[in-house]
């Protein structure tokens, strides 16, 4: 049988490819082994089994931060890129085999939901990278801690434990936390120390943070929430103006949420409560000095004592001005006088008074001009029901339609004064419980009735019979005055006579006088007459005199005799 001596070309290309694995199992694409056999400047020269050997930067052998620990014997794994370049090398890759050995061993730990270790090396839009032992990972900002951090320079190239949040190796594409290690460990820290606490327990901590609502308590690895509410039981603005941030406090522990892991934590708990036996200390009607501490649209709040505020509403703070802001009549740390109105101890609360801690200017109005006082003041304002009056002690009084003029509608009473003018006004009644001072005019022309006169005062009665002189003739009737200086009134058209053609009042004349009878008052108590009254109950009483309805004698017979009779008395 005939043999071959020597192989062939042929024989040592197949017997290459099965050392390699055979053509479809080359050393490209693979991670393998090779043994280092040169450093040259910044390279390593690795020899893989092949006819040529490759380089590898010193840099792939290093941690992010760190030197390359490598010298000449030294096995190492890399990647294996392509067997033979243009210049006949082998392109070897450590990247690519840390690369694809730690995938490898992240999916396993991504699996277990275990911890992984890396390094941060770098900041990226967003976040930071991390390397994970050759695989590059994703770290967003606001995984990177529990609290937003400013400076993340001291946990640069520093070996620390991350999770695994996303993973996707086909993309390339791992997303680590921080953060999540961190809320393990400190929830198991506080599930630790939290049973090691209880509700009204006093400990001290240092003050961590300061915010508008209060300020957080290190208590020793676990904090609490120091309420701004619950540092003293005077007002507090601002937590700044008790605490500072390092301080040390003694504080109490209020509440304990244990399934939230929350502690509230108070400081005026270990002071005297101000609020007891705050009833006896300042009993209703007590009058006291106070500051105003703080001012709002209801109101304003009046400090009696350190951590003993009451407050005035804004309709006890002045007598006169009304619908106005607090801020206009009081100023914040502007020292006041008030009345204690109420007092709530279950509440907390105290109602205060300060328009009662001064007099009152409508019961001064009363003292000063008692009812039938003639003073003077501004028309402050015309509504459609009478004049507002500006009168002494900035008080206002009204002088209805109906009391500014005689003999003219209330309507045309309102046309004869303006805002602005000044006038002379009678005081008709003073309420000083409802704030109200009735005023007129008109009761100030002569003839009037005395103000707070009755009905039937001096010398007229309802129904009495008068003689009364014309003093002004109107086309609505005719003003008269009872005697020579009596009252005067006015008497309607429609009651000059039973008759039509008697109702005309340009049959008398300034001067004429007459008989007519009181029918009434009015409003102001001044007399109303009427000449029909008087003719309709002389006729009753001369037929009751002189006739009857069945006797059979005219209306004209009767009035005779009634008149026969008059002249002989």
């Amino acid at each position: 049988m005939a043999s071959t001596a020597f192989p062939t070309r042929d024989d040592f290309a197949a017997m290459l490819d099965e050392s390699l694995g055979g053509a479809d199992g080359g050393f490209e694409g693979r991670v393998v082994k090779g043994t280092v056999t040169a450093i040259e400047n910044d390279l390593a020269v690795i020899d893989i089994g092949l006819k040529s050997e490759g380089r590898v930067a010193l840099r792939e052998f290093a941690m992010p931060g760190q030197k390359a620990d490598l010298k000449v014997g030294d096995e190492v794994e890399v990647y294996v890129d392509r067997v033979e370049n243009a210049n006949g090398e082998t392109m070897l890759s450590r990247d690519r085999a840390r690369r694809e050995a730690a995938w490898d061993r992240l999916e396993e730990e991504f699996n277990k939901e275990a911890r992984v270790e890396g390094v941060i090396f770098g900041r990226v839009k967003g976040g930071f990278t991390v390397d994970l032992g050759g695989a590059v990972a994703f770290l967003p900002g606001s995984q990177v801690d529990i609290r937003p951090v400013r400076d993340v320079g001291p946990l640069m190239d520093l070996p620390q434990p991350f999770q695994i949040l996303k993973m996707d190796r086909r993309r390339g594409n791992i997303v680590v936390s921080r953060r999540a290690i961190l809320e393990e460990t400190r929830a198991e820290q506080r599930s630790g120390l939290i049973q090691n606490l209880e509700e009204g327990q006093i400990i001290e901590g240092a003050v961590k943070n300061i915010t508008d609502y209060g300020a957080f308590v290190d208590l020793g690895g676990i904090d609490g929430l120091l309420h701004v509410t619950d540092m003293s039981y005077k007002r507090v603005n601002h937590p700044s103006e008790v605490i500072n941030i390092g301080d040390t406090v003694k504080v109490q522990i209020i509440r304990i949420n244990r399934d939230t892991q929350r502690i509230s934590l108070g400081m005026k708990q270990l002071e005297a409560d101000p609020w007891e036996g705050v009833a006896a200390k300042y009993p209703v009607g007590a009058k006291l000095k106070g500051t105003v501490t703080n001012i709002t649209d209801y109101g304003a709040f009046v400090e009696l004592e350190p951590g003993i505020e009451g407050l005035v509403h804004v309709s006890e703070m002045s007598w006169v001005k009304k619908n106005v802001h607090p801020g206009k009549i009081v100023s914040t740390s502007q020292e006041v006088d008030v009345i204690v109105l109420e007092v709530d101890s279950d509440k907390r609360r105290i109602s205060l008074g300060l328009k009662q801690a001064q007099s009152n200017p409508w019961g001064a109005f009363a003292e000063a001009h008692p009812i039938g006082s003639v003073v003077e003041g501004e028309v402050k304002n015309a509504t459609e029901f009478g004049l507002f009056v500006g009168l002494p002690g900035d008080v206002d009084g009204m002088v209805h339609m109906s009391d500014i003029a005689w003999g003219i509608s209330g309507e045309e009473a309102l046309h004869l004064h303006r805002k602005g003018e000044q006038v002379q006004v009678v005081v008709l009644d003073v309420d000083v419980e409802k704030e109200r001072i009735s005023l007129g005019i008109k009761q100030l022309e002569k003839g009037a009735p005395a103000v707070g006169a009755g009905a039937g005062s001096g010398s007229l009665k309802k129904n009495e019979t008068v003689t009364v002189t014309v003093l002004e003739v109107r086309d609505n009737g005719l003003e008269v005055q009872a005697g020579d200086d009596g009252a005067t009134g006015f008497i309607k058209r429609a009651d000059l006579g039973r008759d039509r053609d008697e109702q005309r009042p340009e049959r008398y004349q300034v001067g004429q006088k007459f008989d007519a009878m009181v029918t009434g008052f009015d409003r102001s108590k001044k007399p109303t007459f009427s000449v029909k009254a008087l003719q309709i109950a002389e006729e009753k009483q001369a037929v009751a005199q002189y006739g009857s309805s069945d006797s059979g004698a005219s209306l004209g017979d009767i009035l005779g005799e009634a008149l026969k009779a008059g002249k002989k008395d």
